[in-house]
């Protein structure tokens, strides 16, 4: 994407966080912001921020669980801005705990927030970026979708999930000619926003902050990058996991502590 500047973005999740991380660095790039939180108290405190960046960020309150709501953003964000041209699935939640101790209930939210919403949320936007003149996807996926994460089952299925529905839409995309429209799918480790308070973080994956992360994915939109992988070791995760055999694997996993970093979750 030549320029970023005067671009129109929603971000959901974008109260706190990842979300509003991404959102302050488009804002400092000349971006028209759209917010998107289901908390109206952390979204009015992430307006007032961006405020004193680049003033006039729309925010609205959505529950990305609620197609009607999205349905109805869309008509507003049409008359407000005429479409838009980048859209960040931010919106996301993570449960630990031991399989059967996490009620069904919860696996069943986690998988509705972070794989149902996504693709939700981009069937009523993704022709609105395919009508502009350039547009991207941004899908805030997880290291987690590449491998098995012990203690929160649910949460790495959900984004193996939106990493499998991501490759496959920047596919589809290419194959019907929409080649001004990138996707990047976006898997970094821990991130310490307070989600993952608690676990221990696996030898050579030092916890990231969201703004070195929003950083890496300015880069990624501006060059139209198919994935952002963070921190370093990442990097190496779907070669080790593609070219190793699984008991192999299993152990470097272990020896790291990737496999029972969850463990000790006590985030939210």
């Amino acid at each position: 994407m030549k320029s970023l500047r005067d671009k129109r973005v929603l971000l959901t999740g974008g109260g706190h966080g990842i979300g509003l991380a991404i959102a302050e660095a488009f804002a400092r790039e000349g971006a028209r912001i759209v917010l998107a939180d289901l908390d109206e108290a952390k979204l009015s405190k992430a307006g007032e921020r961006l405020d004193e960046i680049a003033p006039g960020s729309l925010l609205y309150r959505l529950d990305v669980t609620d197609t009607e709501g999205i349905a109805d953003l869309r008509e507003e964000l049409i008359g407000e801005l005429g479409g838009l041209e980048i859209l960040v699935n931010n919106a996301g939640v993570v449960q630990g705990g031991a399989f059967l101790e996490v009620p069904l209930e919860r696996h069943r939210q986690t998988v509705e927030v972070n794989t149902q919403a996504v693709i939700a949320v981009t069937h009523a936007f993704l022709g609105d970026l395919i009508a502009a003149d350039e547009g991207h996807l941004v899908n805030i996926a997880s290291a987690s979708g590449f491998i098995g994460l012990p203690w929160g089952s649910t949460y790495a299925a959900s984004k193996w999930a939106v990493i499998g529905f991501g490759e496959s839409i920047r596919l589809e995309l290419k194959r019907l000619g929409h080649d001004h429209v990138g996707v990047t799918s976006v898997c970094p480790s821990y991130v310490s926003t307070g989600m993952f308070e608690g676990v221990r973080q696996p030898l050579l994956t030092p916890f990231l902050s969201a703004d070195k992360l929003a950083a890496k994915v300015m880069r990624a939109v501006r060059k139209n990058e198919p994935f952002v992988l963070e921190p370093a070791m990442i990097k190496i995760m779907p070669l080790l996991k593609g070219s190793l055999p699984t008991g192999v694997s299993d152990k470097i996993l272990d020896a790291v502590g990737a496999s029972t970093s969850m463990e000790s979750w006590k985030g939210h």
